[in-house]
């Protein structure tokens, strides 16, 4: 008789953002008249560069030549883009990787789930909280989590909370704990570490035999002088840190797909016997025989991004997003409303007001402002009580959506 994998049954309903988008369809549905603007599930509105462009059409255009056509290309990605990645994304901040510490996939949700795969069961993970939900998810569903509690957390699961009371920065593990997942610039906060703050979780790492999996897709955001744009700028991070890295927020690919993953070779972890294995081996393996790589025009177009002309490109599209990011900080504080991020991230972090529950400011915001957001709940129990907006719509809609805002009453 066939079985299922009953972990899955422990999972929530539905994942969180398929959720956001059922409700708000559901509203536009039923409302036709209603123009809505979302601002809830982080998808970018500033199309692909002309420099990006270009290098895609001219692929493409090699594809169509029996001379230049690209068939089956290596797993771990293309030299050409992890030279590119190397030298710009981790050389300026002092940082050296080879070429095969780096592995070009399809996205960085994808890397950060499949990672557990090569760790065993009783692995114990530790994740802030609140938290971009497939880190758990993908746990439940291997079989690491337990029963969910009452409480909304998993049974196996240590959860470090980042509230306003310890502004947002997690405190370090009070028991033993094997994986922790950190992602700075946060996903859903947008709060950041500093570098002293970070070096504590590499420190702890290093002593307790612990792997830090860094989710660093917001990287390019980064303003402040103090926030580390890699976790390899802390010294002994390479022993203990797994880095992801995403062109999705970075240069418009949500649509496109392309990420990477820094595994260095100096990580090593111990089997049950005692035996030393390298990490960075056991993801090659199970990359070259799970996932088949990205297409070679996507990564001739990921190379363009740290061209000349495509870094001034892209980065006039960060500080459009960033101008955005700062209309609604701005705009939500000056009527009151509680915020945090939108500095180093594309992510504000609304507390609801009147200790209103998430979902409620979601309906609230939803039925009389015609606002998309996203529950703060559903990023885990310390997220109840806010609410998170993006700044990846269009100036204009972002200004429009602040003034809906300003004119409702709490």
């Amino acid at each position: 008789m066939v079985k299922i994998n009953e972990n899955y049954l422990l999972l929530q309903n539905s994942y969180l953002f398929v959720e956001v988008n059922r409700r708000a369809e559901k509203y536009m549905e039923e409302n036709p008249d209603k123009d809505v603007i979302k601002m809830g599930i982080g998808d970018v509105t500033k199309p692909l560069t002309p420099t990006v462009i270009k290098a895609f059409k001219d692929a493409v255009d090699e594809m169509a030549d029996g001379e230049t056509f690209m068939g089956y290309g290596p797993e771990q990605g293309y030299d050409f883009l992890a030279e590119a990645i190397i030298k710009n994304d981790f050389n300026r901040w002092g940082v050296d990787l080879d070429l095969d510490e780096v592995f070009i996939s399809d996205g960085a949700k994808c890397d950060t789930g499949n990672i557990q795969e090569i760790f065993d069961l009783d692995n114990v993970i530790a994740v802030t909280d609140p938290v971009y939900p497939v880190y758990v998810d993908t746990n439940v569903m291997a079989g690491r989590s337990g029963l969910i509690k009452d409480d909304g957390m998993y049974a196996n699961i240590v959860y470090l909370p980042c509230t306003e009371e310890n502004d947002f920065v997690p405190a370090l593990p009070e028991e033993d704990v094997d994986l922790i997942y950190l992602c700075f610039p946060n996903n859903p906060t947008g709060t950041t570490l500093t570098k002293d703050q970070l070096a504590k979780f590499v420190e702890y790492a290093k002593e307790n035999d612990a792997l830090i999996l860094f989710d660093a897709a917001y990287e390019v955001f980064i303003t402040e002088d103090d926030v580390p744009h890699t976790i390899y700028e802390i010294e002994g991070a390479k022993e203990v840190a797994i880095e992801f890295r995403s062109f999705s927020k970075t240069a418009g690919f949500t649509g496109t797909r392309c990420a990477y993953t820094v595994v260095p070779k100096e990580i090593k972890i111990k089997t049950s016997t005692g035996d030393e294995q390298s990490v960075n081996a056991l993801w090659n393996r199970r990359q070259t025989t799970k996932f088949n790589g990205v297409s070679y025009p996507v990564q001739k177009a990921a190379e363009a991004v740290y061209s000349e002309e495509g870094q001034k490109e892209i980065m006039e599209n960060i500080e459009y997003y960033l101008e955005n990011a700062r209309i609604i900080r701005e705009s939500l504080s000056d009527i009151g409303l509680n915020v945090y991020g939108g500095v180093n991230s594309p992510y504000i972090w609304v507390k609801t007001p009147n200790d209103m529950e998430s979902w409620d400011f979601f309906d609230l915001l939803l039925e009389d402002a015609n606002i998309v957001g996203t529950p703060g709940s559903g990023f885990g129990p310390s997220g109840e009580g806010y609410l998170r907006l993006t700044a990846f719509n269009t100036l204009e809609n972002t200004k429009e959506a602040m003034n809906r805002i300003s004119k409702l009453s709490f």
